[in-house]
C-alpha cells in the first residue's frame, strides 16, 4: 500500500531554506505535494516574505494538491478542539490529514502528539 501524506507548513519552509537534511530533502522531493488551505495561507503569512519567496512558493503552490475546507474537516477540527490543547490552524492541519487518512510532515511533533489518529513523521528524523 503507498503511504500518503500532508505537509505542514515547517516542513515546506525549511525545504527551501535549506534547512532540511540530505535524506529530509530527498524524502519530501520524492513525495507527491499536498497540503492544506491553511498551510498555503500560513506560507505567504510573513510581512517580510521576498520577492524570490513569493515567486518559489508560488510555483510550489501550483504544483501542490490542496485540501480546502469542507464540513468533515470542519466537524474534525471541532472534535479535536474539544478534546485536545491545539491551535485552530493546526487542529484544521491535523484534521485534514486525519480526514485523508494521510500521514502528517512536521518538526512540531508537540503540537500533535496527543491526538491518537494521527500519524506524524519529523523530517529531523530521517
Amino acid at each position: 500500500m503507498v503511504e500518503l501524506y500532508l505537509l505542514d507548513t515547517n516542513p515546506v519552509i525549511d525545504f527551501f531554506n535549506q534547512k532540511l537534511s540530505f535524506a529530509a530533502k530527498n524524502f519530501i522531493s520524492a513525495i507527491e505535494p499536498v497540503i492544506s488551505v491553511i498551510t498555503q495561507i500560513e506560507l505567504f503569512s510573513n510581512k517580510n516574505i521576498s520577492k524570490e519567496e513569493v515567486k518559489e512558493l508560488s510555483d510550489f503552490i501550483q504544483i501542490a494538491f490542496i485540501y480546502d475546507l469542507n464540513q468533515k474537516i470542519v466537524e474534525q477540527t471541532i472534535s479535536l478542539r474539544q478534546n485536545f490543547k491545539i491551535k485552530t490552524p493546526d487542529a484544521i492541519i491535523a484534521a485534514t490529514a486525519i480526514v485523508y487518512n494521510r500521514t502528517l510532515i512536521t518538526r512540531n511533533n508537540s503540537d500533535f502528539k496527543n491526538i491518537p489518529d494521527l500519524i506524524i513523521i519529523d523530517p529531523y528524523d530521517l
